[in-house]
C-alpha cells in the first residue's frame, strides 16, 4: 500500500454550483457547517491507509490551496504527504489541463518519482465514505488492469453518469457516458439475479453508474495516457475496455455527486435530520478538516429543531429549524431561520470595525435582529441587516442574478461577502 498514489482531482469551474464557485473551486466550497468538499476524498484516502496524495488544481484555486496547506500536515514518521500540483507550463506543454485524464498525464513526471505500483484517481467533490483499501485489494485480487467504482442508479440519474455493464465476474464489457433519456440503454440494466442491492432494485436503481473513482496499475495508466485523450469517463475508460481488463467495483453505500445547487442544498440539510444519510459521527473513519481552535457555540435562550451549528457561533433569542449553521455565525435576537445553509464567517469583526460600518449603514457580519430567512444558502462573511424578509413572501421565486442575491433552482443564495441592507425583502 505504500506504493499506491492517490490523485485527487481538484475540480474545474463548477459552473452548476455558481455563485458558490464564483471565488473558489468546487472542492473548496464549505460543506456541513465546518468542512470543505475536498475533505471527503482526502479523509477517505488517509483513513484507508493511503497517505501519499497529490491534489491537482487549476481554477480559482487559492482558497483550496490555503485550506489544504493549513490542514493536511503529516509528521516525519508517516512517510505521507498531501501535495498540491497546480497547472504549470513546461517545455513539454504550455496549456491548461484539458480534462481529468490530461491533468494526470501532464503530471506523470512528478508521480513517477514515487515509483508507484498503482494509482487511485479520486474526485474532489463527492460525498461518500469508502474503504479504499478494500477497493484496492479487490482490484489486485481480480487481476484487473483498471477497476471502476460504480453504484446502482436510476435511469433518470444515469443521464449524469457514465453507465456501464458488467458480467457476473464484474468485468465491464460496455460503457456509455451520460446517455440522454432519448437513448435506449435497456441492454445495460443490471441482471436481477446478480443485482447487488435489493433495496436499490425496489427503488428503480437498475443501472450501474460510474462514480468517477478509478484504480489503475502503473503500467495500465501509462498505456491509457499514451495518447491525447482529455477525459477519463468520456474517452479513456471506453478505450481501455477494448484493450485491457477493466472491472467494476460495486459500492452500495451512500454516495452523492454534489454537482448542482439543489443537490448541495438538500445534502447539507439532510445532515441535520434525525437519521442523516451520511454519518459524520463515525469515530473509526472521521472526516478531517482545518483545526481552528474556536470556542464552543453559545445559544442564548434560542429554539432549535433539527439543526446543527459549528464552532464559534453565538445565537441569541433566535429560532432555527432544519438549518446548518457554519463557523463563527452570529445570529441576533428575534431572527428566524428555516431551511437555511449558513456557511459562517472567516473572522470575528472587532467592535471598532462594527462601529465604523454602522456609521456607513453597513450591517454586521451575520444575521440581524428580527430577520426571517427561508430556503436559502448564505455564503461566507455575508452581512444581513435587521428586519429583512428573505424567501418568505413568495410562492415561487424567479431564477436570476440580482443586486443582493441569486436564485437558482428555487433557492436564494446570498453570495460570499454579500450585503443585504436592513429592511430588505427578497421574494
Amino acid at each position: 500500500m505504500d506504493n499506491v498514489l492517490s490523485i485527487v482531482m481538484g475540480g474545474g469551474k463548477g459552473t452548476r454550483l455558481y455563485p458558490l464557485t464564483k471565488e473558489r473551486s468546487k472542492p473548496a466550497v464549505p460543506f456541513g457547517a465546518r468542512y470543505r468538499l475536498v475533505d471527503i476524498p482526502l479523509s477517505n484516502s488517509i483513513n484507508s491507509g493511503f497517505k501519499k496524495i497529490y491534489v491537482l488544481t487549476q481554477f480559482n484555486s487559492a482558497s483550496l490551496h490555503l485550506h489544504i496547506l493549513n490542514t493536511y500536515i503529516f509528521d516525519s514518521f508517516t512517510r505521507g504527504f498531501v501535495e498540491i500540483l497546480a497547472a504549470e507550463q513546461t517545455f513539454d506543454h504550455e496549456g491548461w489541463y484539458e480534462g481529468t485524464a490530461d491533468a494526470v498525464r501532464k503530471n506523470l513526471g512528478h508521480f513517477r518519482t514515487q515509483a508507484p505500483s498503482h494509482y487511485l484517481i479520486l474526485s474532489g467533490d463527492q460525498l461518500y465514505r469508502m474503504d479504499l483499501a478494500a477497493f484496492y485489494k479487490k482490484h489486485v485480487e481480480s487481476g484487473a488492469d483498471v477497476t471502476v467504482a460504480a453504484t446502482p442508479c436510476t435511469r433518470e440519474a444515469a443521464v449524469g453518469f457514465g453507465v456501464l455493464a458488467a458480467d457476473k465476474n464484474n468485468r465491464i464489457y460496455e460503457f456509455t457516458e451520460k446517455p440522454p433519456m432519448s437513448v435506449d440503454i435497456e441492454s445495460l440494466k443490471i441482471p436481477k439475479e446478480i443485482h447487488p442491492d435489493e433495496a436499490g432494485l425496489k427503488e428503480g436503481k437498475e443501472y450501474l453508474g460510474s462514480m468517477g473513482i478509478y484504480c489503475f496499475s502503473a503500467k495500465a495508466l501509462d498505456m491509457a495516457l499514451d495518447n491525447d485523450h482529455a477525459d477519463f469517463g468520456k474517452e479513456i475508460i471506453p478505450m481501455m475496455i477494448e484493450k485491457a481488463k477493466v472491472n467494476a467495483y460495486i459500492y452500495t453505500g451512500f454516495w452523492e455527486d454534489i454537482g448542482t445547487i439543489r443537490s448541495f442544498y438538500d445534502t447539507n440539510l439532510n445532515l441535520a435530520s434525525i437519521s442523516p444519510d451520511f454519518n459524520f459521527y463515525d469515530e473509526n473513519m472521521p472526516i478531517y478538516t482545518h483545526r481552528r481552535d474556536l470556542p464552543p457555540s453559545k445559544f442564548n435562550y434560542s429554539t432549535l429543531y433539527q439543526s446543527v451549528a459549528a464552532d464559534g457561533s453565538i445565537i441569541t433569542n433566535a429560532s432555527l429549524s432544519n438549518s446548518v449553521i457554519g463557523i463563527r455565525t452570529l445570529i441576533e435576537s428575534g431572527a428566524n431561520l428555516d431551511g437555511v445553509v449558513c456557511m459562517g464567517a472567516d473572522y470575528y469583526e472587532t467592535p471598532e470595525a462594527r462601529a465604523e460600518n454602522a456609521e456607513k449603514g453597513i450591517p454586521n457580519i451575520g444575521i440581524g435582529r428580527g430577520t426571517v430567512v427561508r430556503r436559502a444558502i448564505i455564503d461566507k462573511n455575508a452581512r444581513i441587516g435587521d428586519g429583512c424578509r428573505i424567501g418568505v413572501d413568495a410562492d415561487e421565486l424567479v431564477e436570476g442574478d440580482y443586486d443582493t442575491h441569486y436564485v437558482r433552482e428555487g433557492i436564494i443564495i446570498i453570495p460570499k461577502n454579500g450585503i443585504v441592507p436592513s429592511g430588505t425583502v427578497i421574494r
